[in-house]
């Protein structure tokens, strides 16, 4: 990523609120312009959706029966119906939504939901939709079972995505896990991808807190065969990926890797003490009297000041083993001093070599300054 480059900056920018401004014939675009960007560059992301939202509704009639022609008249076309995948739209619709309940989520659920629908097909309304699911939770999933036979992939994806039960970034919602089940089973053999990739992510959200659930509608799903199995067997592994870096025994198996088996495995670091800024030399064999396929991750045990260790999984290799003819995999691991995302800190350091979910070898490292 280029140095100084700026994603809010790229989605919510004068030209993006100028452009906006110009979709409502009843605003002094000007004035709304000005009235935006008084704060906008002062905001992160999600702020500057609120407060763009905000500046709308202001200056938009106070009930939204009046409000929404206006909403309406001020939309572009349709993101196109006839792709599927990777169509996400223009972020700046995203006020729209904010705007839509600050107006209708209390006296006027109906209306406003007609409103998310129409909006979802320029920019998804997933973070819009989770006010309504907890306000009016009968009025908005009777009305999500009939958009998920709408004929816009994006209304369809708007049934999984806004009922998430751990959506990034978005509201808590109060729905029981297991009640958005239905939607998700109209969905899974739903021809685009994009709707697909959400029902796989919804059911990952699922096996966090209850992973029988989650593994017991793909199994269901398996067994009505109404997806195509490619496509199916695609989701099986995004739903699963989260269990699979767990070593989840029966999502190890649904996905064809046992968690027994004859296998010898041995791991070398390369090195026993190391310092912050150095790479992990990971070499590892795998040797089987048969053919088997394998998951190959390795477990780094991270040192922290505490005494406590902090457990990260890294993926390896998929791969099948031949008889006679061992498996040999390298990775190097750098230990950067400046990530991120965490902090190194000097210690005693534990690799763990994982196959198929089961911990095969394991070996160890001072971590220095």
């Amino acid at each position: 990523m280029a140095s100084g480059y700026s994603l809010k900056d790229q989605l919510f920018n004068r030209d993006k609120v100028r452009w906006l401004a110009g979709r409502f014939a009843a605003l002094d675009g000007a004035e709304f312009e000005a009235a935006v960007m008084a704060r906008l560059p002062e905001l992160e992301l999600k702020q500057r959706i609120d407060w763009i939202a905000r500046c709308l509704v202001e200056r938009l009639p106070p009930e939204l029966p009046e409000a929404a022609p206006h909403l309406l008249a001020a939309l572009p076309p349709p993101l196109d119906p006839s792709r599927r995948d990777d169509d996400f739209g223009d972020f700046i619709i995203a006020p729209l939504g904010e705007a839509v309940v600050a107006l209708g989520l209390e006296a006027h659920p109906e209306l406003s939901l007609d409103l998310l629908a129409e909006l979802t097909q320029r920019f998804s309304m997933e973070y819009a939709i989770r006010p309504f699911l907890n306000r009016w939770p009968e009025i908005t999933l009777r009305r999500m079972a009939g958009w998920a036979r709408h004929e816009h992939y994006h209304v369809r994806r708007l049934v999984s995505e806004g009922t998430r039960p751990r959506l990034p970034w978005g509201m808590g919602i109060g729905l029981d896990i297991s009640a958005p089940l239905p939607l998700l089973d109209a969905l899974h053999g739903d021809p685009a991808r994009f709707v697909t990739r959400s029902v796989a992510n919804h059911l990952n959200d699922i096996a966090k807190k209850a992973p029988d659930l989650a593994m017991d509608q793909l199994a269901a799903w398996r067994a009505e065969a109404r997806q195509e199995a490619a496509e199916l067997d695609w989701m099986t592994r995004h739903a699963l990926r989260g269990l699979v870096k767990e070593g989840h025994p029966r999502a190890l198996a649904m996905l064809g890797f046992a968690a027994g088996g004859d296998l010898d495995c041995r791991l070398d670091l390369g090195s026993d003490t190391l310092r912050i800024g150095d790479a992990l030399e990971i070499t590892c064999e795998l040797a089987s009297p048969t053919a088997q396929p394998v998951l190959v991750d390795y477990v780094l045990h991270f040192a922290r000041p505490d005494g406590k260790t902090r457990r990260k999984v890294f993926k390896l290799k998929q791969s099948v083993t031949v008889p006679g003819l061992p498996l040999v995999l390298a990775k190097r691991h750098p230990l950067k001093g400046d990530a991120t995302t965490f902090t190194l800190h000097p210690g005693r350091h534990r690799v763990e070599l994982q196959v198929n979910g089961t911990v095969r070898a394991e070996a160890a490292f001072d971590l220095i300054p």
